[in-house]
């Protein structure tokens, strides 16, 4: 076991220290690079955090849903994925759950998430 924590700290990527904290419920947007062809281009994915999953960095990935067009899309990133050029944190929402998938039932109005009031210590 301490083999495999010697081996993730030797392979680990610098960027994903450097990520912002945030939740579910926050909402975040994700600058991932798309490979077309030979071609590179950024593109940003803007939407609600449902879940964080994993227990060591290489395993874990977040949820972030989005409704474009009236359709939901929901899209699945790993913390490590040398595509994620950057995260922001964009809103920090409140909700009561660690994984919050009935956002997906709601619509409207009731899909609104309140937002966290930030104290002056916190800003």
């Amino acid at each position: 076991m301490d083999f495999i924590k010697v081996v993730e700290q030797a392979f680990a990527n610098e960027k994903v220290a450097s990520y912002p904290e945030f939740k579910a419920g926050d909402t975040v947007t994700v600058t991932y690079r798309i490979k077309e062809g030979d071609k590179d281009r950024l593109q940003n994915f803007r939407g609600v955090v449902l879940q964080i999953s994993g227990a060591t960095p290489f395993t874990r990935t977040f949820t972030v849903r989005k409704v474009s067009g009236g359709i939901g899309v929901e899209r699945i990133f790993p913390f490590e994925s040398p595509f994620i050029e950057k995260i922001e944190v964009n809103k920090y929402g409140r909700v009561r759950r660690a994984r919050i998938f009935y956002l997906r039932n709601l619509a409207g109005k009731k899909a609104r998430i309140r937002e966290k009031k930030m104290t002056k210590v916190e800003a």
